[in-house]
């Protein structure tokens, strides 16, 4: 996953938090706690711990599957607009080409856009692009994923901060037009290959030294391309007729090319490539504004004040093992926990290679293991549980949490106290839920795998 992912993951947490409410986060914040650095960095690995649960990742994954076919149609259809303009531009051949007419028909509406673009950049920022809005409904549309609603916000919120979005709506705006103008000026050459046409200029208001002096001041920056401007006797000439001359109709065809894509095809690749060099400069940059409220309720939580000042709460004495070197819990050592026991008789014996983490029966003793196991997780670990009690959610979710932290997990389910039967329903209940965790199970001490790794 790329910084940009995860900036964005992050920013879509903070609004569905901002709107939904706090979300269920112990464990994430036990797992950036332990994975240390920075403020920032720490908010971005419990983000993206929380995307991952909860499936925002794989909402991302399809939303940028949608944003890719979005381009693929918006491409399509700049296409096929493209080639309409060539065709309403030049026409059947059946009569003569009005050069003017046609140099509208194919950089008027793009000049127009273009200007309105600059002026919106220079003035709006460039959010308002209604080829960029349509691209980002277009890729929630196709996403097809609830999940994905968040994300579209939560990136135009990420990028207005270094207004980088100005950017890549432009490279998106600049790009489709590129596309249109180039398959317009494609079928133009398409037509005049196989196509036998005529060219002149018409008027009634102006006079032909007005259509000289502009055909051969557009003819200008072309003419420098190598692109052929027709002479003044031409230019005059066409004004009363299309010319039968093979010479002028080239002339006219090369001209009109030149002006196409010296006016309307480079200027499109120059901004495109323009902006595509500032969206990539800019995005070294982006960063999480830390100062923001979703943000900075979070500096407790994962970066507390004991934690900051280098003072770690102290441990149980059952726990002081599990982090003490000798017993090489990190590496291969193994560990006992149960889990809410009623009245048993415990810890049970065990071989000196285990170590004993005690009866977890609170919040508090929960947390301070999970702590622990986030620093110095164990090889094998083996959770005791009563079948008396049923498996609740709660209950079930902390055996999930617990084993996630160790490389080896199983559970014991302890037998009934004598006199005692277990309820059968409620036993199955506890090996089907098991069953889903995936995690293997029995009714007897796992001893000899906590000391030995086998059975």
């Amino acid at each position: 996953m790329t910084k940009l992912q995860e900036l964005w993951l992050t920013e879509a947490i903070r609004l569905r938090e901002e709107h939904a409410g706090p979300l269920q986060d112990q464990e994430a914040n036990r797992l950036a706690r332990a994975a240390g650095g920075e403020l920032s960095t720490r908010i971005r690995h419990r983000a993206r711990w929380l995307a991952e649960r909860d499936g925002l990742v794989l909402a991302l994954r399809h939303w940028l599957q949608g944003a890719r076919l979005a381009l693929v149609v918006l491409a399509v259809l700049a296409v096929v607009s493209g080639a309409g303009l060539g065709f309403a531009a030049l026409g059947d051949g059946q009569t003569p080409v009005n050069v003017f007419w046609a140099l509208g028909s194919l950089l008027g509406l793009n000049l127009v856009l273009l200007i309105g673009w600059a002026l919106g950049l220079a003035f709006a920022g460039g959010q308002d692009a209604v080829l960029g809005r349509l691209w980002l409904w277009l890729s929630e549309k196709l996403a097809r994923d609830a999940k994905a609603i968040q994300l579209a916000p939560a990136l135009l919120l990420l990028l207005q901060r270094k207004r980088l979005n100005r950017w890549v709506l432009g490279a998106l705006v600049n790009g489709v037009w590129l596309v249109a103008m180039v398959s317009a000026l494609v079928i133009v050459l398409m037509l005049m290959a196989t196509r036998r046409y005529g060219f002149v200029w018409e008027t009634t208001l102006l006079g032909s030294e007005t259509f000289v002096a502009l055909t051969r001041a557009l003819g200008t920056v072309p003419a420098l391309l190598g692109f052929n401007v027709p002479t003044v006797e031409m230019i005059r000439a066409s004004g009363d007729g299309a010319l039968n001359l093979d010479s002028a109709r080239q002339a006219w065809a090369t001209w009109l090319v030149g002006v196409v894509l010296v006016y309307g095809v480079l200027p499109r690749l120059g901004l495109a490539l323009l902006c595509l060099w500032r969206w990539r400069r800019g995005r070294a940059d982006l960063a999480l504004d830390l100062n923001l409220p979703g943000y900075a309720q979070l500096r407790e939580r994962l970066m507390p004040s004991s934690e900051r000042l280098g003072i770690n709460d102290a441990a149980p004495a059952q726990l002081h093992q599990v982090q003490s070197p000798a017993g090489t819990v990190q590496s291969t050592g193994a560990l006992l926990v149960a889990i809410e026991l009623d009245e048993r008789p415990w810890p049970p014996k065990l071989p000196d290679s285990v170590k004993n983490a005690g009866v977890l029966d609170s919040r508090e003793s929960r947390h301070k293991l999970l702590e622990q196991l986030s620093r110095f997780p164990p090889a094998r670990l083996a959770i005791a549980c009563d079948p008396r009690r049923s498996p609740d959610r709660g209950s079930l979710a902390l055996i999930a949490e617990l084993a996630r932290s160790a490389s080896a997990t199983r559970v014991w389910l302890l037998q009934a106290p004598p006199g005692e039967a277990l309820d059968a329903e409620r036993l199955g209940d506890w090996h089907s839920a098991l069953q889903q965790l995936q995690l293997p199970f029995a009714d007897c001490a796992p001893m000899s795998w906590l000391e030995n790794g086998h059975d």
